[in-house]
């Protein structure tokens, strides 16, 4: 029972594994949580920046601060020493270190006013740079039937509600001069523009419906629209003249006469008295 093993080490120099440290096998004597789901407002931080081996502890702090603002917040030196009571300087020297790791992107732009500002970029992954935004899907071109894009037509300089109106309304009714001319909605969307320039150079209606049903071919019109379309671009009349307003005439000069009170010279259509005169006389009592 007393004889020992010379091969086993003794206790006092056996090394403590990794997970046999007595904090992992006695987690009171360490760090507990106490946790609970958050559901609203909250922010996910990464290990990377809670834990970072060469950050420092104000540094990691004010990174964790920063991703938990909205966009448009003010991350300035100044707006940060008004919020937190570590002052300018040192605040400045955290900003420089998670910029030196990645945190933070600050660039100077150019704003539309001309002005120069520094924008500052958060980054919740160093080195992890968003996704460039999708560029804008194609607008879609109104196609008829065929599948093969109407041509384009002219476009009014003013396109007012009441001149579009006006000149769908118009597209709406050219079935009624020839079946043919049945067109959808679509179409008439791309042509009402068309038509409304014309309306704008002071077209009358009836004068636009005979230009679009006129000398139509006598077979079936395959693509309308399109044969609309041609029509708008290709007969477009010319801007009306210019009509200059008429001159108002020169006012009337009348000629000089004699007041026959005072002899003063003044003008009028017919002789009599001047101005003051006139008034003096209406003054006195029982003057004509």
């Amino acid at each position: 029972m007393d004889t020992q093993n010379p091969n086993v080490p003794s206790h006092a120099h056996t090394r403590v594994a990794a997970k046999k440290h007595p904090n992992r096998r006695h987690p009171h004597s360490g760090l507990v949580h106490d946790h609970t789901r958050h559901t609203t407002r909250f922010t996910v931080i990464g290990n990377h920046l809670a834990q970072h081996p060469e950050l420092s502890l104000l540094a990691i702090g004010l990174g964790t601060h920063i991703q938990s603002l909205p966009v448009g917040a003010r991350i300035d030196i100044k707006s940060l020493a008004t919020r937190f009571p570590e002052g300018t300087t040192r605040i400045a020297a955290a900003l420089k270190e998670l910029e030196a790791h990645g945190y933070l992107r600050r660039e100077r732009v150019r704003v539309p006013d001309g002005r120069i500002i520094t924008r500052t970029t958060s980054c919740n992954q160093p080195g992890h740079r968003g996704a460039e935004a999708p560029p804008p899907a194609p607008r879609k071109q109104t196609r008829p039937s065929g599948g093969k894009t109407l041509p384009a037509v002219p476009r009014p300089a003013c396109p007012a509600p009441a001149l579009l109106q006006q000149a769908t309304d118009l597209l709406t009714g050219l079935r009624r001069e020839d079946p043919r001319l049945l067109l959808s909605a679509g179409d008439t969307a791309h042509l009402a523009p068309g038509v409304a320039a014309w309306l704008e150079r002071d077209v009358a209606p009836a004068a636009v419906r005979h230009a679009m049903t006129t000398d139509l071919p006598p077979e079936p019109l395959r693509r309308p629209a399109a044969l609309l379309a041609h029509r708008l671009t290709a007969q477009l009349p010319p801007p009306p003249p210019f009509a200059r307003p008429a001159a108002s005439p020169p006012p009337a000069r009348h000629p000089l006469q004699t007041c026959d009170t005072c002899d003063r010279a003044f003008r009028a259509p017919a002789p009599g008295h001047c101005r003051d005169c006139r008034s003096g006389r209406t003054e006195l009592p029982g003057a004509a």
